[in-house]
């Protein structure tokens, strides 16, 4: 028998079978009452898995875990995916590319006689820029007549926070993960405009859903039963096809570039000094042997990239800004890139939440690797919000036990700019200050001066 696996927070509202952590393995039971449904989907599953599709699994003896037998019936081996990515940190591209992929997928298994159970966003993960489906026991065979019933889950967690962006030019992450379901449909039926309520789209996604859902009562509720409810297998086909082309065709409200977006073309940098900023971070992935590495402020990816370049094989970047991360995702698309940006709030990252308080893990439990950049982006926390710089190193060092820290002068013109809004009450906002905490925490290996401005460059190692 094996080690007592422990069973993951997330994972525990399907009955069909649960998630396990044994040491470093990924494993899954299956029940015996979704036995039959997975021995039907085997080979499918299988096909999925050859086309990049599924993640893989293996099955292990089932005998040798300590699982009561109606509990596991089968036991899958998976490898572990990293990082693990929480729907509300995708920006819209990442979300577009997740809904999309999720119908192609639906529209697949219906071909092939099967289907999808639901429609969680919570069933995909990316590798790198690439979405992959992880919930095995979602595909099962298909019943003819039967209702869509992830209907209003794929909208609320896929289409509603899309329409967020591409309606109303407002971010959806903050409010998907606040109720962790996306976009509740009556309160998208609420926000949108009497003109775009007509179009069929909009009428039968959003607003006749919410009316239907909001008319219902306790004694007409068996008349709205989805078991009751039936679709022929066209009509199905019909509405994913529709939606495919609805959200394909989706775009954000506003396409105009932030300074951000921009960065890379408006930074203080001149090219002088833009080339030595980009060879100390060569040098750094190269002589440290950082094989994953976690980008913050990633902007558009330039840094990320030269990380891959020099050794590293895997790059998670976080930035706040909505368009840097989709020109950052479209950059890791074209190139081939293993980059996945992310959406971070660094001043409020996303916590464990939900049931217990750890059905969804935190920011810190997901997302580690071998080395942190962080280019440009203290000043963002310390100067714009108040954090100490002590703060900022305790948080930064226990990200990855090296890395690399930009630090940004009150000399710095955009320091200055900031400093020119606001009462300057940061008397111990200067380098040897932050070199003294960085010093508590770690060893300095490296610094240097990389513009007029005094921008220095840190590297560090714990240890």
């Amino acid at each position: 028998m094996q080690q007592n696996p422990e069973l993951v927070p997330g994972s525990f509202r399907d009955p069909a079978g649960h998630i396990y952590s044994s040491q470093d393995r990924i494993l899954r039971t299956i029940s015996a009452r979704a036995a039959e449904q997975y021995r039907a989907a085997r080979d499918v599953l299988r096909e999925l898995v050859e086309q990049d599709r599924l993640v893989d699994f293996t099955e292990l003896p089932a005998d040798r875990w300590g699982f009561a037998s109606a509990e596991a019936a089968f036991v899958l081996e998976h490898p572990r995916l990293q990082p693990w990515t929480l729907p509300y940190e995708w920006s819209f591209s990442l979300l577009k590319d997740a809904a999309i992929f999720h119908l192609d997928l639906h529209l697949d298994l219906l071909d092939r006689g099967f289907t999808l159970s639901d429609a969680s966003a919570y069933n995909v993960q990316f590798v790198g820029p690439n979405p992959i489906f992880i919930d095995h026991l979602s595909i099962r065979p298909y019943v003819e007549g039967e209702f869509w019933a992830g209907h209003k889950q794929f909208c609320e967690q896929f289409l509603n926070p899309l329409l967020m962006r591409s309606y109303f030019d407002i971010a959806p992450n903050s409010w998907y993960r606040g109720g962790m379901e996306g976009i509740p449909t009556d309160a998208m039926a609420r926000l949108i405009p009497l003109r775009r309520r007509l179009g069929w789209k909009v009428l039968s996604n959003i607003v006749l859903p919410a009316y239907f859902q909001k008319s219902r009562t306790s004694e007409r509720e068996a008349d709205f039963s989805i078991k009751d409810r039936k679709l022929p297998l066209e009509g199905l086909k019909g509405m994913l096809r529709q939606l495919r082309g609805w959200i394909e065709g989706l775009r954000p409200a506003n396409t105009s570039s932030t300074t951000w977006a921009n960065y890379a073309v408006t930074t203080t940098y001149d090219d002088e000094e833009t080339a030595a900023k980009k060879a100390f971070v060569a040098d750094f992935i190269s002589a440290s042997g950082a094989r994953t590495v976690i980008d913050l402020g990633c902007n558009t990816g330039d840094y990320s990239k030269i990380s891959l370049e020099n050794g590293a094989t895997r790059v998670t970047g976080f930035d706040f800004d909505q368009q840097s991360l989709d020109k950052a995702h479209a950059r890791a698309k074209a190139e081939n890139l293993n980059f996945l940006p992310l959406y971070l709030d660094a001043r409020n990252p996303s916590p464990s939440q939900g049931w217990l308080q750890h059905e969804r893990a935190g920011f810190q439990e997901r997302y580690t690797a071998d080395a942190v950049l962080a280019l440009a982006f203290e000043h963002h926390l310390a100067i714009a919000h108040n954090v100490p710089l002590d703060q900022f190193v305790a948080w930064l060092t226990a990200i990855a036990p090296k890395g690399v820290v930009e630090f940004v002068p009150k000399s710095d013109p955009t320091v200055v700019k900031m400093l020119a809004l606001r009462e300057d009450i940061f008397p111990d906002y200067t380098l040897d200050a932050f070199l003294a905490h960085l010093s508590g925490k770690a060893r300095i290996v490296r610094q240097e001066t990389v513009s007029k401005s005094g921008r220095t460059m840190v590297w560090f190692e714990l240890g």
